[in-house]
């Protein structure tokens, strides 16, 4: 019997340091969560969030006090991920630019072997555009010339005092038709100037790839040949 009533202190020591070894893990499983209200100022704490703040900003804290997270408010999560998402996009979008670049450069590697086969290549494509602005001078004349006509139609009837209505629309075909041809015209005066400037990059490209610098292509590409008379 007395051995059995030595060993129940022993017993009881045990069990009480095992409690107390328990106490600090259960503390530190505590935490304590802290809210803030739309502008930004913390309004309350406790175990959860209200329903009503669970959109805004919080944190939570361990029992020593030290924020463990911190969650953003549904707009600046927005915003955030707004601004990721343009990131991306643009991101996306050089990707795409860079493509397009290498795509290009292959290609005019592979057309050309030297840089005065871009000179040939946009004087041909100048002089054809010259060939049409020739022809369409040519069909300029004419159409002044039947614009002239009905206007002198239009005033001779307009002097006895009434103008038919066919008189009328003939005269409006008749300014239609030059303003159309002198429209053309302007066009293709637009597309040699296109057309000039698309082979100057290329060919100051082309000899950026050579290993030589974009200004030697200058003095070449500055001057288009004239087309043939």
């Amino acid at each position: 019997m007395p051995e059995r009533l030595s060993a129940l202190p022993v017993l009881a020591g045990a069990a009480l340091t095992m409690a107390l070894l328990a106490v600090p893990s259960a503390a530190l499983a505590q935490k304590i969560v802290c809210w803030k209200d739309a502008a930004g100022k913390v309004v309350g704490c406790g175990d959860r969030i209200p329903p009503e703040f669970q959109k805004n900003e919080s944190k939570t804290l361990d029992n020593r006090g030290i924020t463990r997270q911190t969650t953003v408010s549904a707009e600046e999560a927005a915003r955030i991920k707004a601004e990721a998402d343009k990131k991306a996009a643009l991101k996306a979008e050089e990707d795409r630019r860079i493509a397009e670049q290498r795509r290009q450069d292959t290609a005019l590697m592979n057309t050309y072997t030297a840089a005065s086969e871009i000179d040939v290549r946009r004087d041909r494509e100048l002089q054809v555009v010259d060939l049409q602005i020739q022809q369409l001078k040519a069909a300029v004349k004419g159409a002044v010339d039947a614009h002239a006509a009905q206007k002198m139609r239009y005033a001779n009837f307009e002097k006895k005092g009434k103008v038919p209505d066919n008189v009328k629309d003939d005269l409006k075909r008749a300014a239609a038709e030059e303003d159309r041809v002198k429209g053309r015209i302007a066009e293709k005066e637009k597309d040699k100037e296109r057309i000039a400037a698309s082979y100057a990059q290329q060919k100051a490209r082309f000899i950026e790839l050579k290993g030589g610098t974009a200004s030697a292509a200058t003095a070449d590409t500055a001057k288009p040949a004239a087309a043939k008379k």
